[in-house]
């Protein structure tokens, strides 16, 4: 794990996954910088247009794919070339939210967070539009390196000054291991760690995974992230000894301490509840309990685009709560190991 680990952090910080319910570019902007002021999170706001949607955003300039009202991607099969151009412009519909977020934060001197769907994702996406799986994954690994490099040096244009935290959104990582998946465990590790590597470490990046669902997290970590963003789930327990070495190496882990997929408690109790009894059956299995804290970010599970703002809002106080929490016992356990 080499990703752009001059990156450093806030314990316990509180960032958000990707997609917010604005339809108004500049108030999505000033909302994260208000509600997330240790790691803002630059938005992306499909409710404004489709193109803004995760896999819309990840295919915006590949000849022969378009996307559809809904977020699907639909082909021009004929128009697909693996060596054809792909144009990553700013201006395109795709990065409204990404243009409001850096002319809000001018100024700013402090590590920001940006996502884009991996190339499994955006991959298995195009197979499912029609596309030859190997026609599918050279063009989606071409599509994924070409906005990250780009977004990467817009971002370190604009932002001079401020580290990035560079994050693959990766949800069909769930089906890895599924009958008939498009691709093989290894292809896919191969595919993620190259576009891991593709984010320019000299423009301070710290490159991560997102995966919102039950997912082969041993074969999510070996693809080399510095950060891995996953759900607070009892069944992680099963893969501790990965994520103590993770750990170990440096590595941050992004909990995904409130859901995203229905309705929420009106205070963090329980949340912090859940989280706190994982990390006490992780340190159980072996995971150091310091770094669980120390190396801690605290997330949504998922984007909050089918939310409505209201909704948005109380989600990140929940966060922003347990993040308070993290941050006062990762302080708590620096403290013990000082003294």
């Amino acid at each position: 794990m080499g990703v752009g680990m001059t990156v450093h952090l806030t314990a316990g910080a509180a960032t958000g996954i990707g997609s917010l319910p604005h339809t108004d570019p500049r108030a999505a902007a000033d909302f994260v910088l208000e509600r997330l002021p240790d790691l803002p999170a630059i938005p992306s706001l499909p409710r404004r247009s489709p193109a803004e949607s995760m896999l819309g955003q990840a295919a915006a300039g590949v000849p022969g794919v378009a996307v559809s009202d809904a977020g699907f991607l639909v082909i021009d099969r004929p128009r697909l070339d693996p060596e054809g151009e792909i144009v990553t412009d700013l201006d395109h519909d795709a990065f409204g939210g990404f243009r409001a977020f850096l002319a809000a934060a001018a100024g700013l001197r402090q590590p920001v967070k940006w996502q884009l769907a991996g190339p499994v994702t955006l991959g298995v996406a195009l197979v499912h539009a029609g596309a030859p799986a190997r026609l599918a994954f050279a063009l989606a690994r071409r599509a994924v390196h070409s906005h990250l490099r780009t977004l990467n040096h817009v971002v370190a244009s604009a932002l001079p000054g401020c580290p990035q935290v560079v994050v693959l959104d990766e949800p069909a990582m769930s089906g890895l291991m599924q009958p008939g998946f498009p691709i093989d465990p290894d292809g896919a590790i191969d595919l993620v760690s190259g576009a891991l590597a593709a984010i320019d470490t000299d423009a301070d990046a710290l490159g991560g995974v997102h995966c919102c669902g039950p997912s082969d997290w041993a074969a999510i970590l070996a693809t080399g992230p510095g950060v891995v963003s996953l759900p607070v789930r009892p069944e992680l327990t099963s893969v501790a000894g990965y994520l103590a070495e993770f750990l170990e190496g440096g590595g941050w882990i992004a909990w995904g301490a409130i859901p995203t997929d229905g309705p929420v408690a009106p205070t963090a109790d329980r949340y912090w509840r859940d989280l706190a009894e994982l990390w006490c059956s992780l340190v159980q299995a072996g995971c150091d309990p310091g770094r669980l804290r120390r190396q801690a970010m605290v997330t949504p599970q998922c984007g909050l685009a089918l939310h409505d703002e209201a909704a948005a809002a109380h989600v990140f106080e929940l966060v922003d709560d347990v993040a308070d929490r993290v941050h006062g016992q990762a302080v708590a356990t620096r403290l013990s190991i000082g003294a």
